[in-house]
């Protein structure tokens, strides 16, 4: 190959690793690997969690991913203590709050740009098949504008419900009406025309996705 041609090659080449049509020898630097390896820890394989009180995060939009690590980054969130389910560390006591808190804001978009790529798994879970059906009318009634069709679209940037595990969203329900969670205001104005009865048929309607 002449001089000429090995200029072309090469300028191709780079054209393509630009536009993301060849991949690098690796998609996220060595201690963002590390992080997205201890989220996986609980969050499980690509973020499709297997433990009802962790949530699936695979497939969840950027920013959506984004708002909430930093949530717990600074300290916006209540942090409960859990234990790494897996890996290394299985056992041992930590919290959101902890494993965010050293995280630059380019480490957190990473994060959230690698899980955001990966396949939303719906839980297989029982649910209540008459209190989902309530809840399917609670949700189009107070919740289809924000979270569209069926709160199944990343797109939104409001997190998907349909197919979460059922105990995660209680928890999750149960962080906003107490304040524990940040929470928009048109949201909250619609909680609290809602009752008890109407969150938990609401949790069954997600979880009826499988």
């Amino acid at each position: 190959m002449n001089k000429r041609n090995k200029h072309s090659a090469f300028s191709f080449f780079a054209v393509l690793m630009l536009l993301g049509m060849v991949p690098a020898s690796s998609a996220l630097s060595a201690g963002i690997d590390d992080q997205v390896k201890k989220c996986s820890n609980c969050h499980g394989k690509a973020g499709a969690s297997s433990e009802s009180d962790v949530p699936i995060i695979g497939g969840y939009s950027v920013e959506f991913l984004v708002n909430n690590i930093k949530a717990y980054r600074d300290r916006e969130r209540d942090c409960p203590d859990t234990k790494f389910r897996s890996g290394p560390d299985k056992g041992r006591t930590t919290n959101m709050c902890q494993i965010a808190k050293e995280l630059k804001d380019s480490d957190v978009r990473q994060i959230a740009v690698y899980f955001s790529k990966q396949k939303f798994v719906r839980a297989k879970q029982s649910f209540d098949p008459a209190l989902a059906t309530k809840g399917k009318e609670i949700h189009e009634m107070y919740c289809e504008k924000c979270h569209s069709e069926g709160a199944t679209q990343a797109k939104d940037d409001a997190g998907m419900m349909a197919g979460q595990w059922i105990p995660y969203l209680r928890q999750a329900l149960d962080e906003f009406v107490t304040g524990k969670r940040p929470i928009p205001k048109k949201m909250k104005a619609k909680l609290d025309e809602m009752s008890p009865e109407d969150m938990k048929a609401l949790v069954q309607f997600y979880g009826s996705y499988h």
